[in-house]
């Protein structure tokens, strides 16, 4: 069941759901729009040759209010918010479609498991042929929440969980066999 905004008012009133900061024109009819922060990664294109799934990919870090993603470029950023769910409740996120419309792609791997806590890091990509440039503070995502039928029993505590700032890449810490 996905929550709607009676809902998810309510659950931040109690505390059960957490979103901070948050002001009332993000909480639409069944999301919480989410905010563009100020932190970014990009691989340093410079120090790789290629991408691994591992070894640790070295990032260039970029604090700024604006930035400018050029065409056909990929960028982690964050959220302003930090958030955190309670162990019955998923959430997915979406691109607001007035984004997506200007060929700006965003995606978190689209899934925010029960339990998770720490800032969404968004992985960005400009489809465009033209320079696309974002604002901090601009609401550039959307949260969708989905009541989950039980409390997961195993909540997710994963190599992201209390994430401030975009976080780059884990997977080389996942430990599959080649």
């Amino acid at each position: 069941m996905i929550l709607s905004d009676a809902t998810i008012k309510a659950m931040l009133k109690t505390g059960e759901l957490v979103i901070q900061p948050i002001t009332p024109e993000q909480i639409q009819p069944a999301s919480i729009d989410l905010r563009l922060g100020t932190h970014f990664l990009k691989i340093d294109e410079n120090c790789v040759e290629c991408i691994s799934m591992d070894e640790q990919l070295k990032y260039v870090e970029i604090e700024r209010d604006e930035i400018v993603i050029p065409p056909h470029s990929f960028l982690l950023a964050t959220t302003m918010e930090y958030i955190k769910l309670p162990n019955n409740i998923t959430a997915f996120v979406e691109g607001r479609s007035s984004i997506g419309r200007m060929g700006l792609f965003i995606q978190n791997a689209g899934w925010v498991d029960a339990g998770f806590e720490g800032e969404i890091t968004l992985e960005l990509f400009n489809a465009n042929t033209l320079p696309i440039k974002l604002v901090s503070g601009r609401r550039l995502c959307q949260l969708v929440f989905a009541l989950m039928d039980k409390e997961a029993e195993r909540p997710y505590r994963g190599k992201y969980q209390y994430q401030r700032k975009a976080t780059g890449s884990r997977v080389y810490m996942d430990g599959e066999t080649k």
